[in-house]
């Protein structure tokens, strides 16, 4: 019924008169009472646009590595840096300084930060092995290096795993007898 046009409640109307199908138990029930519609949009929705997606754009152009770095973490209340980057570039223009200023004053602060970011942990992993402790993990980890971490539990796992390992072996067997058999080795 994908071609006729209208409502469920129009299309059966159309296919009990044109005899096509038996009324249905429901039919008078819903013309009764027919379901409520909704309008339909005319065109295809416009994208919403947030006054600082602009920056954000020239944010990741001038720092493309900080799309992997600075990853948007679903589950997180803070939102990501280029989205601040963007907020701080508004409020400055509020405030009247000029576009390109503005955006240089934001870059440098987001520079800034990562900078103290840095420093932060690796005076961390300094106090930690002066006190022969081991050093604790990275507060603000690179979203590859957190991927990486997470399946490197399933790399090492191929080689010591029995069960994949045999598997292995069946698969390798496997291939040996196929190539045996397409040399000719099938003993005709």
């Amino acid at each position: 019924m994908s071609f006729m046009k209208g409502d469920l409640l129009s299309r059966s109307r159309k296919l009990v008169k044109g005899l096509a199908k038996a009324e249905p138990v429901w039919l008078k029930a819903m013309e009764k009472a027919p379901p409520a519609t909704f309008p339909r949009a005319e065109k295809k929705l416009k994208p919403i646009c947030l006054p600082e997606d602009v920056y954000i754009k020239k944010f990741f152009r001038k720092h493309p590595e900080s799309k992997h770095e600075d990853a948007i973490k679903i589950s997180g209340f803070d939102p990501p840096p280029a989205r601040l980057f963007g907020w701080r570039v508004l409020e400055l223009k509020e405030q009247g300084v000029s576009e390109e200023e503005a955006m240089a004053v934001a870059d440098m602060e987001y520079r800034g930060e990562r900078k103290a970011k840095k420093k932060a942990y690796s005076r961390l992993k300094q106090i930690a092995r002066l006190q022969g402790k081991k050093p604790p993990p990275n507060p603000y980890p690179s979203a590859i290096k957190e991927i990486q971490a997470e399946e490197r539990k399933f790399v090492r796992d191929r080689f010591y795993n029995r069960d994949i390992l045999q598997i292995v072996e069946k698969l390798k067997e496997e291939r040996q007898a196929e190539l045996q058999d397409r040399r000719g080795g099938g003993g005709w």
